[in-house]
């Protein structure tokens, strides 16, 4: 098994658990101008799941997307190893670009990307590679 991959005994289970906690957390988001609630939870190496909702602004850009408020949260305790994505939205819509490349600079090629909507009628599984391939990195840094 790869390093970031989630095993194939424990997948299942463990993103039924991220889509519930992302569903719940829907519920907290404060969206008042869009009414587009987002709801998120992160999976880390260490087995923890973090949760974040979007928080809109009047002043449009001071808002977050409930994928990095989970991710932020994630990193400010210390993990630094993202396995596993879930979003939570109305018709199961993708991480922003933005989303995406904040996710990828914790997350491996092969790490998990799982589109939600909130019944879970509608459900996308994508890896990190697949849904932002050729990904800018540290590595262009050097």
């Amino acid at each position: 098994m790869k390093k970031n991959q989630i095993s194939d005994s424990r997948s299942t289970r463990q993103i039924e658990k991220l889509v519930a906690v992302a569903r719940s957390t829907r519920k907290n988001a404060y969206a008042p101008y869009s009414n587009y609630p987002v709801g998120a939870a992160v999976l880390t190496k260490s087995g923890k799941v973090y949760s974040g909702c979007n928080v809109e602004n009047a002043a449009y850009p001071s808002g977050l997307c409930a994928e990095r408020v989970a991710i932020f949260k994630a990193v400010s305790e210390g993990e630094r190893d993202l396995v596993a994505l879930v979003v939570v939205t109305a018709n199961g819509a993708s991480p922003c670009g933005a989303c995406r490349q904040v996710f990828s600079e914790f997350a491996r090629d092969d790490a998990v990307i799982v589109l939600a909507s909130p019944r879970g009628t509608r459900r996308k599984k994508y890896s990190m590679k697949q849904i932002l391939p050729d990904r800018f990195g540290a590595g262009h840094l050097k």
